[in-house]
């Protein structure tokens, strides 16, 4: 019954008299639920004591991060990106306080773990900060620090983005043609997840810096990626492509092009107005914008697999293409009629949000696979951190809509 009558308050919060939705209230929901789940301690997963600080603890490799919004993830990357647009939108600087103490949170303790990795210790937490070894280590993480950075000015932080700077340009494995690429499932594959997992670092590096090494690394990725994984039959793109045979996988996965999308938007936030590879970039992003308006669900929302309506619908897709479409149209990259694409993907999402400001129907974490039962069978789980970062910078600019009225 209480859920029914949330979903009624959603309906006539979007519907009545033609009024906006209430999403303010919504994206701080969202967001104030990280906040209060995220405990700033560290746990002894065998002894499950906590501790405030990791300063003057015995040495142990059972020391983790108790909360996941305390992790050192990809998806934490997207979640700070997400925290600090909610924050300027908002005018609230909660929320970016919330991600300048997370990241200190992370640097202020890797002593200790840097200690147990000197000494080998198995599975030592941040780990992947020490050793950069591949671009979900360090790619979105960066993004989101960088965005810290310019609020907390740490040396130590600066530290680490050069190297991972240094990291993608110069280390990470690439095609002959300098696409960015994995060692597995199969040597030389190429993940459409790894647009995000590196454009929108190397483009706000660009921005910074002014050097246009980082931009024509980060078009490079966005020119390739549409060669190698867009499927002009169907109007969206393949999850991956293995080089070792040339073929493309099996599945038009949801979220792998939602990565592609918001990886596009973020080097259209930072490429210069004047770059003579401007326009081309936006004409990548209106098609596939339209290609995949073409699949949006009767909900507003998208499927996991976008062209198998009988796959469920999916949220963080959804959250990632109506930020896409808003962020275009607000920025006025794109015809403004497109924002209907984005509201209605909007509206779908409001009625997956618990009272609470949890995301429901999220996809969990996800490999990929020669067969396409894998993608229908993936688990979805409630308020999975895939989901959460999207969804803020959805709300943050289907907001920014909404005040242009």
């Amino acid at each position: 019954m209480k859920r029914f009558l949330y979903l009624l308050l959603v309906l006539c919060s979007t519907t009545v008299l033609g009024q906006t939705s209430n999403t303010e209230e919504i994206i701080r929901k969202v967001a104030d639920n990280v906040i209060q789940n995220t405990s700033f301690k560290f746990i002894n997963t065998n002894t499950k004591e906590k501790y405030d600080s990791t300063k003057g603890m015995a040495s142990s490799p059972d020391v983790k991060a108790d909360s996941k919004y305390n992790k050192w993830m990809y998806v934490n990357g997207v979640l700070t990106i997400g925290m600090i647009q909610t924050a300027d939108v908002l005018g609230d600087k909660k929320y970016s306080d919330y991600s300048q103490r997370n990241f200190a949170f992370i640097f202020d303790n890797l002593g200790y773990f840097e200690a147990l990795r000197k000494a080998k210790a198995p599975k030592v937490e941040y780990g992947a900060v020490f050793s950069i070894s591949n671009l979900d280590a360090c790619g979105a993480m960066s993004a989101g620090l960088f965005d810290v950075d310019a609020l907390a000015n740490r040396k130590d932080y600066k530290a680490y983005l050069s190297r991972s700077a240094d990291y993608i340009l110069n280390k990470q494995l690439r095609l002959s043609d300098g696409t960015l690429s994995r060692p597995a499932p199969r040597n030389m594959t190429l993940w459409a997840d790894d647009m995000f997992m590196s454009i929108p670092f190397l483009a706000r590096m660009g921005k910074q810096t002014g050097d246009n090494k980082y931009f024509d690394d980060a078009i490079k990725q966005v020119e390739n990626f549409n060669k190698y994984l867009y499927d002009p039959n169907t109007g969206l793109f393949f999850h991956n492509y293995y080089s070792d045979d040339q073929t493309n996988g099996v599945g038009h996965w949801g979220r792998s092009n939602g990565w592609i999308a918001m990886a596009t938007v973020e080097l259209l936030n930072n490429l210069p107005a004047n770059h003579p590879k401007r326009a081309e970039i936006i004409k990548l992003l209106l098609r596939q914008i339209v290609g995949y308006a073409r699949y949006q669900d009767q909900t507003g929302l998208w499927h996991q697999l976008l062209d198998k309506p009988d796959s469920y619908l999916e949220t963080s897709v959804t959250a990632m293409y109506t930020y896409a479409v808003a962020r275009a149209v607000n920025q006025g990259w794109i015809n403004e009629k497109y924002i209907a694409i984005a509201q209605e993907g909007w509206k779908g999402l409001l009625a997956k949000i618990t009272p609470d400001g949890q995301l429901q129907d999220v996809c969990i974490g996800t490999n990929m696979d020669t067969d396409i039962k894998f993608y229908y069978t993936r688990p979805t789980e409630l308020n999975d951190t895939h989901g959460i970062g999207a969804l803020l910078l959805a709300g943050a600019e289907m907001l920014k809509a909404e005040r242009k009225k």
